[in-house]
């Protein structure tokens, strides 16, 4: 399992790849997690399009990333996910929770579009 983290304006890019399950090493992840948080980004794409397989500890990892997101008042979206890892997602309710997109570009247009509330003056 790799995770590359890269900014680029105020977006915040996780690329994903291997197997995100059961034996991941822990340290490797929370290392990730804080180097995610550390960028302060408030939009966060990651693309799963390189991940084979995903168990308790990348649903750990995104949930925890997604929540850091949500709670900076940032956004966050997972793009690429292959029929399996979508199925585990599905599975564990996560998709209802998290948004996904087909790729990149269609992540990036959710991330930057927006929101109903700041179209309306409110706050969200």
């Amino acid at each position: 399992m790799v995770i590359e983290v890269k900014r680029e304006d105020d977006v915040c890019f996780l690329r994903c790849e291997g197997r995100f399950v059961t034996g991941t090493d822990p340290e490797y992840l929370r290392v990730k997690s804080d180097e995610i948080k550390a960028l302060n980004c408030k939009k966060v794409l990651a693309d799963f399009s390189e991940v084979s397989d995903v168990g308790s500890a990348g649903i750990g990892f995104i949930v925890g990333v997604y929540t850091s997101a949500k709670n900076a008042g940032g956004r966050f979206i997972l793009v690429g996910l292959k029929p399996r890892v979508r199925e585990v997602f599905d599975l564990t309710r996560v998709s209802i929770v998290i948004r996904s997109a087909a790729d990149i570009p269609a992540g990036l247009a959710i991330l930057c579009e927006e929101s109903p509330a700041a179209r309306s003056g409110w706050k969200e």
